[in-house]
């Protein structure tokens, strides 16, 4: 058996036995998310939670002040930037800022994977909230959240963390790059759709992560699926399905017309979306 092949039998039985190890939150994530569910919790408790975390504190503050939130008036505290985010979005916009510290390793090889995985993750997310705030601006409808949008945007590609984090083990599985990408592909989406259950997110998280790439599972309502698959298809991440998603947007009323996708206004929106993640 290739060392190909053998790797994939060990992904693919250690997904059947239940033995992969999946990647968990940053704890920092963890204590808000956690917070945020407490109903007690007021936005002086939820600022000291994120207080604690200079680095989150900072990014916090920063979302705050961005185009996103659309504010021209500063913020210089977290108490302040908690109390523009407000308490129903900070579960997901918290948890969204810090899921970048997933993407690391002390393996150069696996470092630069994570590294161009976060780059392209962060495109796609660029794309959907700005498909998702041109969809809002035409149509008025709000069912959908952008915090919830950005969210399941960065976790639409998360099975690939545990992929990449086994081939770590097996290193000469490098020397071929090109079953990285087969392994990716074959398997990444079962594993995000485990790794969504672990950290009991929504059902509308699993779907992402399990389903992105599979145009023929379509929700009865528009749903944030449909926003990730614009995001990735105009991303590149999907170019041998690209017309398809972008006919299929047209279909299930994301957009009107594909030049929505070429105006001055959404390349705004998607540059103002991707400096939230910008360090």
């Amino acid at each position: 058996m290739s060392t190909q092949n053998a790797l994939l039998t060990i992904l693919v039985e250690k997904i059947n036995n239940d033995t992969l190890v999946l990647p968990t939150l940053p704890a920092i994530a963890l204590k808000v998310r956690k917070a945020a569910d407490d109903p007690n919790v007021n936005l002086n408790a939820m600022g000291d939670v994120i207080g604690k975390d200079p680095s989150l504190s900072m990014r916090m503050i920063k979302i705050a002040n961005s185009a996103y939130l659309g504010r021209t008036v500063k913020v210089t505290s977290i108490g302040q930037a908690v109390t523009r985010i407000g308490l129903r979005q900070i579960k997901n916009i918290s948890t969204a800022l810090a899921m970048e510290q997933l993407f690391v390793s002390k393996n150069d090889v696996v470092a630069k994977h994570l590294k161009n995985e976060w780059a392209a993750t962060v495109k796609v997310v660029a794309y959907s909230m700005a498909a998702l705030q041109t969809y809002i601006n035409r149509t008025r409808n709000r069912e959908l959240s952008l915090d919830t949008m950005t969210l399941a945007a960065l976790v639409h590609d998360i099975g690939v963390l545990p992929i990449l984090t086994e081939a770590e083990r097996h290193e000469e599985v490098f020397a071929n790059p090109t079953f990285l990408n087969v392994a990716i592909d074959k398997l990444s989406c079962r594993i995000g759709g485990s790794i969504m259950r672990a950290w009991e997110f929504d059902d509308d998280f699993v779907m992402v992560a399990e389903q992105w790439k599979d145009l023929s599972v379509l929700p009865e309502k528009l749903s944030y699926v449909d926003f990730v698959r614009v995001g990735a298809a105009l991303a590149g991440k999907m170019d041998d399905q690209k017309d398809a998603v972008l006919n299929l947007a047209i279909q299930r009323g994301v957009i009107e017309d594909i030049k929505e996708f070429t105006t001055d206004e959404f390349k705004e929106m998607a540059v103002n979306a991707k400096q939230i993640f910008s360090s």
